[in-house]
Protein backbone atom coordinates (compact mmCIF):
# COMPACT_ATOMS: atom_id res chain seq x y z
CA UNK A 1 0.00 0.00 0.00
CA UNK A 2 1.53 3.05 -1.04
CA UNK A 3 2.31 6.31 1.48
CA UNK A 4 0.33 9.36 1.52
CA UNK A 5 1.96 12.51 0.68
CA UNK A 6 0.51 16.41 0.77
CA UNK A 7 1.46 18.38 -1.52
CA UNK A 8 0.87 22.01 0.59
CA UNK A 9 0.12 24.76 -2.58
CA UNK A 10 -0.52 24.31 -6.09
CA UNK A 11 1.76 26.71 -7.84
CA UNK A 12 4.54 26.22 -9.69
CA UNK A 13 6.28 24.24 -7.02
CA UNK A 14 3.32 22.34 -6.10
CA UNK A 15 2.73 21.26 -9.16
CA UNK A 16 6.49 20.69 -10.17
CA UNK A 17 6.87 18.19 -6.86
CA UNK A 18 3.71 16.07 -7.98
CA UNK A 19 4.85 15.49 -11.41
CA UNK A 20 8.23 14.32 -10.35
CA UNK A 21 6.66 12.46 -7.26
CA UNK A 22 4.52 10.70 -9.75
CA UNK A 23 6.98 10.44 -12.35
CA UNK A 24 9.23 8.01 -9.36
CA UNK A 25 6.02 6.65 -8.34
CA UNK A 26 5.26 4.79 -4.17
CA UNK A 27 3.21 7.75 -3.23
CA UNK A 28 -0.73 8.54 -2.83
CA UNK A 29 -0.23 12.18 -3.71
CA UNK A 30 -2.88 14.95 -2.36
CA UNK A 31 -2.38 18.40 -3.35
CA UNK A 32 -4.07 21.47 -1.74
CA UNK A 33 -4.93 24.63 -2.94
CA UNK A 34 -6.73 27.29 -1.30
CA UNK A 35 -7.59 29.38 -5.02
CA UNK A 36 -9.74 27.81 -7.44
CA UNK A 37 -6.79 26.81 -10.21
CA UNK A 38 -3.66 25.61 -10.19
CA UNK A 39 -0.73 27.74 -11.29
CA UNK A 40 -0.38 30.36 -8.56
CA UNK A 41 0.89 33.49 -10.22
CA UNK A 42 2.56 31.54 -13.05
CA UNK A 43 -0.79 30.83 -14.30
CA UNK A 44 -2.12 33.04 -17.89
CA UNK A 45 -4.43 35.44 -16.89
CA UNK A 46 -6.88 37.76 -19.58
CA UNK A 47 -7.46 41.54 -19.87
CA UNK A 48 -8.91 42.53 -22.86
CA UNK A 49 -8.45 39.45 -24.77
CA UNK A 50 -4.32 39.68 -24.01
CA UNK A 51 -2.83 36.72 -22.33
CA UNK A 52 -0.22 37.95 -19.35
CA UNK A 53 0.65 36.65 -15.77
CA UNK A 54 1.27 38.74 -12.62
CA UNK A 55 4.73 39.20 -13.38
CA UNK A 56 6.58 38.29 -16.68
CA UNK A 57 7.00 35.13 -15.57
CA UNK A 58 9.79 34.09 -18.29
CA UNK A 59 12.20 30.87 -17.85
CA UNK A 60 15.45 32.09 -16.69
CA UNK A 61 18.49 29.12 -16.12
CA UNK A 62 21.85 28.36 -17.01
CA UNK A 63 20.94 24.94 -16.84
CA UNK A 64 20.64 22.69 -20.51
CA UNK A 65 18.72 19.92 -18.66
CA UNK A 66 16.12 22.35 -16.60
CA UNK A 67 15.24 23.66 -20.07
CA UNK A 68 14.87 20.56 -21.52
CA UNK A 69 12.44 19.03 -19.14
CA UNK A 70 10.31 21.95 -19.21
CA UNK A 71 10.65 22.16 -23.01
CA UNK A 72 9.30 18.29 -22.88
CA UNK A 73 5.86 19.31 -21.64
CA UNK A 74 6.18 22.81 -22.04
CA UNK A 75 7.31 23.79 -25.73
CA UNK A 76 9.29 27.01 -25.45
CA UNK A 77 10.67 29.45 -27.32
CA UNK A 78 14.10 30.57 -26.59
CA UNK A 79 14.52 34.54 -26.69
CA UNK A 80 18.34 35.18 -26.48
CA UNK A 81 17.60 38.66 -28.07
CA UNK A 82 15.44 39.93 -25.04
CA UNK A 83 16.91 43.51 -23.75
CA UNK A 84 15.83 45.18 -20.22
CA UNK A 85 16.24 49.36 -20.79
CA UNK A 86 16.33 51.34 -17.27
CA UNK A 87 15.10 55.50 -17.51
CA UNK A 88 17.41 57.83 -15.53
CA UNK A 89 15.18 60.87 -15.28
CA UNK A 90 17.72 63.00 -14.01
CA UNK A 91 20.37 62.73 -17.04
CA UNK A 92 17.81 62.15 -18.95
CA UNK A 93 17.54 58.96 -20.94
CA UNK A 94 16.98 55.05 -21.07
CA UNK A 95 20.57 53.04 -20.88
CA UNK A 96 20.66 49.07 -20.80
CA UNK A 97 20.78 47.51 -17.76
CA UNK A 98 23.07 45.41 -16.83
CA UNK A 99 25.20 48.99 -17.09
CA UNK A 100 26.96 48.80 -20.23
CA UNK A 101 30.26 50.32 -21.11
CA UNK A 102 28.69 51.92 -24.71
CA UNK A 103 26.22 53.71 -22.82
CA UNK A 104 28.86 55.97 -20.35
CA UNK A 105 29.60 58.09 -24.06
CA UNK A 106 25.43 59.10 -24.04
CA UNK A 107 25.81 60.31 -20.32
CA UNK A 108 26.17 64.23 -19.65
CA UNK A 109 28.38 62.87 -16.41
CA UNK A 110 30.41 60.49 -18.57
CA UNK A 111 33.77 61.72 -17.19
CA UNK A 112 33.31 61.55 -13.92
CA UNK A 113 31.87 57.99 -14.80
CA UNK A 114 34.85 56.75 -16.22
CA UNK A 115 36.86 58.36 -13.40
CA UNK A 116 35.02 56.28 -11.04
CA UNK A 117 34.96 53.05 -13.06
CA UNK A 118 39.09 53.70 -13.20
CA UNK A 119 39.17 54.03 -10.04
CA UNK A 120 37.03 51.54 -8.49
CA UNK A 121 38.93 48.76 -6.01
CA UNK A 122 36.68 45.70 -7.81
CA UNK A 123 34.45 43.81 -5.26
CA UNK A 124 36.76 42.84 -2.56
CA UNK A 125 34.31 42.44 0.38
CA UNK A 126 31.48 43.97 0.22
CA UNK A 127 29.06 44.49 3.41
CA UNK A 128 25.32 45.20 1.70
CA UNK A 129 24.14 45.81 -1.83
CA UNK A 130 25.12 49.89 -1.90
CA UNK A 131 29.37 48.55 -1.07
CA UNK A 132 28.90 46.11 -3.67
CA UNK A 133 27.75 47.95 -6.31
CA UNK A 134 30.13 51.21 -5.25
CA UNK A 135 32.74 48.89 -5.29
CA UNK A 136 31.83 47.22 -8.74
CA UNK A 137 31.01 50.38 -10.77
CA UNK A 138 31.26 53.91 -8.53
CA UNK A 139 29.23 56.20 -6.88
CA UNK A 140 27.36 57.87 -9.39
CA UNK A 141 26.27 54.97 -11.69
CA UNK A 142 25.43 53.31 -8.12
CA UNK A 143 23.04 56.53 -7.71
CA UNK A 144 21.91 56.45 -11.47
CA UNK A 145 21.04 52.60 -11.32
CA UNK A 146 20.14 51.01 -8.23
CA UNK A 147 19.56 53.31 -5.34
CA UNK A 148 16.40 54.35 -5.76
CA UNK A 149 15.53 51.50 -7.71
CA UNK A 150 16.27 48.93 -4.76
CA UNK A 151 14.93 51.01 -1.88
CA UNK A 152 11.72 51.12 -2.91
CA UNK A 153 11.59 47.20 -4.76
CA UNK A 154 12.46 46.53 -0.77
CA UNK A 155 11.04 49.45 1.11
CA UNK A 156 13.89 50.80 2.99
CA UNK A 157 15.57 53.60 3.80
CA UNK A 158 19.00 52.68 2.66
CA UNK A 159 20.21 49.75 0.84
CA UNK A 160 22.88 49.16 3.37
CA UNK A 161 19.77 47.14 4.81
CA UNK A 162 20.11 44.76 2.23
CA UNK A 163 22.94 42.26 3.48
CA UNK A 164 22.27 39.47 0.90
CA UNK A 165 22.05 39.87 -2.37
CA UNK A 166 23.62 36.94 -4.51
CA UNK A 167 20.45 37.64 -6.76
CA UNK A 168 22.16 40.85 -7.98
CA UNK A 169 23.16 42.04 -10.81
CA UNK A 170 21.81 40.24 -13.50
CA UNK A 171 24.69 38.68 -14.83
CA UNK A 172 27.96 41.54 -14.55
CA UNK A 173 27.69 44.88 -13.27
CA UNK A 174 29.19 46.40 -15.51
CA UNK A 175 28.78 44.86 -19.05
CA UNK A 176 30.47 44.72 -22.81
CA UNK A 177 29.59 43.05 -25.94
CA UNK A 178 25.89 42.01 -26.89
CA UNK A 179 23.20 44.46 -25.52
CA UNK A 180 20.82 41.09 -24.26
CA UNK A 181 20.26 41.23 -20.33
CA UNK A 182 21.02 37.44 -20.64
CA UNK A 183 24.01 35.63 -22.04
CA UNK A 184 25.13 33.38 -19.44
CA UNK A 185 21.60 32.08 -18.92
CA UNK A 186 19.04 30.54 -21.27
CA UNK A 187 16.11 33.01 -21.81
CA UNK A 188 12.79 31.25 -22.96
CA UNK A 189 9.00 31.27 -22.73
CA UNK A 190 6.02 29.13 -23.51
CA UNK A 191 4.91 28.99 -27.28
CA UNK A 192 1.25 28.19 -26.07
CA UNK A 193 -0.61 31.50 -25.78
CA UNK A 194 -2.10 29.73 -22.03
CA UNK A 195 2.13 30.01 -21.01
CA UNK A 196 2.77 27.24 -18.97
CA UNK A 197 -1.14 26.07 -18.10
CA UNK A 198 -0.69 22.82 -20.14
CA UNK A 199 2.01 21.71 -17.57
CA UNK A 200 -0.06 22.65 -14.16
CA UNK A 201 -2.71 19.78 -15.54
CA UNK A 202 0.04 17.47 -16.74
CA UNK A 203 1.73 17.90 -13.66
CA UNK A 204 -0.81 16.60 -11.53
CA UNK A 205 -2.26 13.53 -13.50
CA UNK A 206 -2.99 11.11 -10.89
CA UNK A 207 -2.44 13.13 -7.99
CA UNK A 208 -5.68 13.69 -5.81
CA UNK A 209 -6.32 17.56 -6.61
CA UNK A 210 -8.18 19.46 -3.88
CA UNK A 211 -8.61 23.38 -5.24
CA UNK A 212 -10.44 26.05 -3.17
CA UNK A 213 -9.43 24.34 -0.15
CA UNK A 214 -8.18 26.51 3.16
CA UNK A 215 -6.35 24.56 5.34
CA UNK A 216 -7.69 25.67 9.27
CA UNK A 217 -5.05 24.24 10.79
CA UNK A 218 -1.80 22.72 10.64
CA UNK A 219 -0.50 19.85 13.06
CA UNK A 220 3.51 19.24 11.88
CA UNK A 221 4.29 17.00 14.47
CA UNK A 222 2.34 14.48 13.09
CA UNK A 223 2.13 15.56 10.02
CA UNK A 224 -2.00 16.59 10.04
CA UNK A 225 -3.90 18.84 8.23
CA UNK A 226 -7.58 20.73 9.29
CA UNK A 227 -9.84 21.06 6.37
CA UNK A 228 -13.63 21.66 6.42
CA UNK A 229 -13.48 20.25 10.92
CA UNK A 230 -11.93 17.59 9.89
CA UNK A 231 -8.01 16.63 10.15
CA UNK A 232 -6.42 14.42 7.41
CA UNK A 233 -2.62 13.12 8.37
CA UNK A 234 0.13 11.69 5.93
CA UNK A 235 3.61 9.99 5.82
CA UNK A 236 5.23 13.34 4.70
CA UNK A 237 4.65 16.78 3.32
CA UNK A 238 5.69 19.05 0.60
CA UNK A 239 5.75 22.26 2.11
CA UNK A 240 5.32 25.11 -0.83
CA UNK A 241 3.98 28.08 1.32
CA UNK A 242 5.65 29.81 3.61
CA UNK A 243 7.20 28.11 7.11
CA UNK A 244 5.65 30.60 9.30
CA UNK A 245 2.23 29.62 8.09
CA UNK A 246 2.26 26.10 9.00
CA UNK A 247 4.20 26.24 12.08
CA UNK A 248 1.48 28.86 13.09
CA UNK A 249 3.75 31.71 13.45
CA UNK A 250 5.68 30.21 16.33
CA UNK A 251 9.06 32.02 15.92
CA UNK A 252 7.56 35.22 14.99
CA UNK A 253 6.39 37.11 11.50
CA UNK A 254 8.93 36.90 8.65
CA UNK A 255 9.07 40.14 6.09
CA UNK A 256 7.68 39.97 2.72
CA UNK A 257 7.36 42.46 -0.15
CA UNK A 258 4.36 42.38 -2.77
CA UNK A 259 3.29 43.94 -5.77
CA UNK A 260 0.05 46.34 -7.15
CA UNK A 261 -0.39 45.53 -10.53
CA UNK A 262 -2.05 47.55 -12.88
CA UNK A 263 -2.84 46.71 -16.36
CA UNK A 264 -2.73 49.38 -19.21
CA UNK A 265 -3.88 48.81 -23.19
CA UNK A 266 -2.67 51.28 -25.46
CA UNK A 267 -4.09 51.69 -29.14
CA UNK A 268 -1.35 50.52 -30.39
CA UNK A 269 0.07 47.37 -31.63
CA UNK A 270 3.69 47.71 -29.81
CA UNK A 271 4.95 50.11 -27.53
CA UNK A 272 8.24 49.16 -26.37
CA UNK A 273 11.23 48.80 -28.87
CA UNK A 274 12.14 45.56 -30.65
CA UNK A 275 14.40 43.46 -28.23
CA UNK A 276 13.07 45.14 -25.57
CA UNK A 277 10.30 43.32 -22.94
CA UNK A 278 10.79 45.50 -19.82
CA UNK A 279 11.57 48.97 -18.88
CA UNK A 280 12.95 49.96 -15.39
CA UNK A 281 12.64 52.80 -13.42
CA UNK A 282 15.10 54.16 -11.17
CA UNK A 283 13.94 57.55 -10.29
CA UNK A 284 11.16 58.78 -7.68
CA UNK A 285 8.26 57.15 -9.10
CA UNK A 286 5.99 54.67 -7.04
CA UNK A 287 6.15 51.80 -9.46
CA UNK A 288 9.34 49.82 -10.49
CA UNK A 289 8.95 48.47 -14.08
CA UNK A 290 6.63 48.29 -17.33
CA UNK A 291 6.09 45.21 -18.81
CA UNK A 292 4.63 44.63 -22.60
CA UNK A 293 3.02 41.11 -22.48
CA UNK A 294 3.17 40.87 -26.06
CA UNK A 295 6.50 40.53 -26.45
CA UNK A 296 6.56 37.19 -24.22
CA UNK A 297 3.56 35.92 -26.52
CA UNK A 298 5.44 35.59 -29.94
CA UNK A 299 2.74 35.42 -32.51
CA UNK A 300 -0.01 36.81 -30.57
CA UNK A 301 -1.61 39.32 -32.78
CA UNK A 302 -4.02 42.48 -31.78
CA UNK A 303 -4.47 46.27 -32.59
CA UNK A 304 -3.53 46.79 -29.25
CA UNK A 305 -0.99 46.05 -26.30
CA UNK A 306 -1.38 45.65 -22.79
CA UNK A 307 1.15 46.97 -20.72
CA UNK A 308 1.45 45.64 -16.65
CA UNK A 309 2.95 48.68 -14.43
CA UNK A 310 4.20 47.35 -11.09
CA UNK A 311 4.03 49.10 -7.85
CA UNK A 312 5.72 47.47 -4.42
CA UNK A 313 3.35 47.10 -2.05
CA UNK A 314 2.16 45.18 1.23
CA UNK A 315 -1.03 44.18 -0.29
CA UNK A 316 0.78 40.85 -0.66
CA UNK A 317 3.72 38.75 0.31
CA UNK A 318 5.06 37.67 -3.17
CA UNK A 319 9.16 38.33 -2.26
CA UNK A 320 11.31 37.14 0.53
CA UNK A 321 13.69 39.62 2.26
CA UNK A 322 17.71 39.12 1.82
CA UNK A 323 18.22 40.20 5.17
CA UNK A 324 20.64 37.95 7.48
CA UNK A 325 17.74 38.96 10.66
CA UNK A 326 15.05 37.40 8.42
CA UNK A 327 16.39 34.85 6.90
CA UNK A 328 18.11 33.55 10.34
CA UNK A 329 14.52 33.51 11.45
CA UNK A 330 13.31 31.51 8.61
CA UNK A 331 16.40 28.81 9.37
CA UNK A 332 14.81 28.77 12.56
CA UNK A 333 11.54 27.39 10.81
CA UNK A 334 13.13 25.18 9.00
CA UNK A 335 15.29 23.60 12.09
CA UNK A 336 12.52 23.13 13.66
CA UNK A 337 10.21 21.32 11.05
CA UNK A 338 10.12 17.48 11.42
CA UNK A 339 12.41 15.69 8.82
CA UNK A 340 9.22 14.15 6.69
CA UNK A 341 8.04 17.79 5.66
CA UNK A 342 10.14 19.07 2.25
CA UNK A 343 10.54 22.35 1.68
CA UNK A 344 10.78 24.19 -1.81
CA UNK A 345 9.41 27.19 -3.93
CA UNK A 346 10.06 30.82 -3.62
CA UNK A 347 8.06 30.94 -0.18
CA UNK A 348 8.30 27.18 0.96
CA UNK A 349 12.17 28.15 1.48
CA UNK A 350 11.49 32.05 2.13
CA UNK A 351 14.47 32.60 -0.99
CA UNK A 352 14.23 34.98 -4.05
CA UNK A 353 14.40 31.95 -6.65
CA UNK A 354 13.32 31.24 -10.39
CA UNK A 355 10.82 28.58 -11.80
CA UNK A 356 14.39 26.66 -12.99
CA UNK A 357 15.35 26.44 -9.55
CA UNK A 358 11.55 25.44 -8.00
CA UNK A 359 12.08 22.19 -10.60
CA UNK A 360 15.76 21.38 -9.30
CA UNK A 361 14.36 21.52 -5.82
CA UNK A 362 11.19 19.15 -7.20
CA UNK A 363 13.92 16.64 -8.46
CA UNK A 364 15.43 16.82 -5.46
CA UNK A 365 12.89 16.05 -2.95
CA UNK A 366 11.39 12.86 -5.59
CA UNK A 367 15.02 11.58 -5.07
CA UNK A 368 15.11 11.91 -1.45
CA UNK A 369 11.10 10.47 -0.73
Amino acid sequence: MPKKLLIIGGGFAGCAAAHQISLKGGWDVTLVERQSKLGGGVRTLYWGGHPYTIGPRHFLTPHEYLFSYLNTYVPMRRIPEHEFLTYIERDPGFYHFPIHVDDIDLMPDKDQVRREIAARPGVIEARDLEDYWVQSVGRTLYSKFINNYSRKMWDVESNTQIDQFSFSPKGVALKSGPKAAWTEAISAFPLAFNGYDDYFTIATQGVTVKTHTMAEDYDTERLGIKVEGTWHYYDAWVNTISPETIMKYAYGKLRWLGRDFMRIVLPIKEALPKNVYFLYYANSEPFTRIVEYKKFYNGYESDTTLLGLEIPSHSNELYPYPVTAEQKKAQRYFDNMPGNIHSIGRAGIYRYIDIDDIIAQAMEVAKRL
